[in-house]
């Protein structure tokens, strides 16, 4: 794991300061000696003209940038209301808001700029050179507006779960490799009781944990003969005087400044490293949509297609992964993930919760727990038979009547679409 998430999303605000000073030098440079470099490109035409072509380039810019500041108030507004409000901040971090808002800037400040080469001197001289840059700028501007109201259309619901979908795949593909056999890997363990620990402890104000970098901590605890265990584990909050880890028994002291270099710290959760985040968004955004105020429970099925994907993969991955060892086989890093019931947990218990008494969502559910029964290995099965039989009493608790509870108990992917067939009916 790294840390680099930070510079990132760093870099990506950067953005419009990047284009801004770009254009602002170009603006104040190739103007004022266009007409010496390239005396072929400098025309006799109307000044007044071109003046208000740059005039009328550059107030247009400045009403675009109030558009994209509009619109990025009403993404900021739809996500938090409709969605969820932990995907603001994904969203808000579109590359594409960055750059668009970049290129209205640049043009509107060469544009102004340029309107300094305009009959310098009284020449009447008109350079073509910032001419085509401003209207090679605009025609930039009108594409990246174009994009960016494409760009809204992300804001549908099945491209927001998807897209949070998209995210937990992403993590677990770097988190966990494919199941090699039907049993846990073997751990190995300590040998002794350790002997000593020191405590690395968070200061300051509360941060989520964002990142860990196992490479640099078994470095660290291979060099001074420690084991590592981390207190706390990517997802969590930490708060001023609590552990983010313990060295046991170290030969040699490790400066805390480098064992704080193994940990990235920030404000939110991040998708990276953290599958369990990508449940927690589609829960939200389900049993938002479940809520008495908004009724959604097909939205709710949506949110359950894609976790069924994320639980397919950590079904098929091994999630026993949480001991890291050195050359010689010697314990050296212990943190702690989430088991295969911590996700099943995750993604069903508040859903059920709330959707007990919506047909679509306990339909939804059977046909869920089915098809990873059917598809998962045997060790897998028991945690979703426990969640079966949990469902079967939810039902029976919701549904008073006998019919009700045997159409809830029907398993359908769509919720409440088309019922699965008896083998005889094919026959018919």
């Amino acid at each position: 794991m790294s840390g680099s998430r930070r510079l990132v999303h760093f870099s990506w605000w950067m953005i419009v300061p990047v284009y801004a000073g770009v254009a602002f030098g170009a603006a104040i440079t190739i103007p004022r000696f266009e007409s010496q470099l390239f005396p072929h490109l400098v025309t006799r035409a109307n000044v007044g003209s071109a003046t208000a072509i740059y005039s009328s380039i550059a107030s247009g810019m400045l009403t675009l940038t109030a558009i994209v500041f509009s619109l990025s108030f009403v993404i900021v507004q739809v996500t938090s209301s409709a969605f969820s409000p932990r995907l603001v901040a994904f969203i808000a971090r579109d590359p594409v808001l960055a750059n668009a808002m970049g290129v209205f800037v640049a043009t509107f400040l060469y544009a102004v700029g340029a309107l300094s080469g305009i009959d310098r001197g009284g020449s009447q001289a008109v350079p073509m050179v910032s001419v085509n840059i401003v209207v090679s700028l605009l025609l930039a501007s009108v594409v990246m507006f174009v994009v960016l109201l494409r760009r809204i259309e992300t804001l549908q619901i099945n491209r927001m779960l998807i897209y949070t979908g998209n995210q937990g795949r992403k993590a677990i593909e770097k988190l966990y490799t494919p199941l090699k056999s039907a049993t846990p890997a073997a751990r190995p363990a300590t040998e002794t009781a350790p002997r000593s620990t020191t405590i690395l402890a968070h200061q300051g104000q509360p941060q989520a944990l964002q990142t860990i970098d196992v490479k640099h901590l078994l470095r660290l605890a291979c060099n001074s003969g420690a084991v590592i265990e981390m207190a706390a584990e990517v997802g969590d909050t930490v708060v001023d005087g609590m552990p983010l880890l313990r060295v046991h028994d170290a030969a040699k002291p490790i400066p805390g400044r480098a064992l704080r270099r193994s940990i990235t710290l920030g404000d939110e959760r991040t998708f990276e490293y953290d599958p369990k985040y990508a449940f927690r968004l589609l829960v939200d955004i389900a049993i938002r949509a479940l809520s008495p105020g908004i009724n959604d429970p097909t939205t709710a099925v949506q949110a359950l297609d894609q976790m069924q994907d994320l639980l397919l993969r950590l079904g098929r991955s091994q999630l026993e992964i949480g001991r890291f060892c050195d050359s010689e086989g010697k314990l050296r890093v212990i943190m702690h993930f989430p088991e295969w019931s911590d996700f099943l947990r995750l993604a069903f218990r508040e859903i059920l919760a709330y959707g007990q008494n919506s047909v679509q969502v306990p339909r939804r559910m059977k046909a869920l727990i089915h098809d990873l029964l059917e598809v998962l290995p045997a060790q897998r099965h028991s945690a979703l038979r426990h969640w079966d039989a949990r469902l079967s009493s939810v039902i029976a608790r919701s549904f008073p009547d006998i019919e009700e509870q045997r159409e809830a108990s029907t398993e359908d992917r769509q919720g409440l679409g088309i019922s699965p067939h008896p083998p005889g009916d094919l026959q018919q």
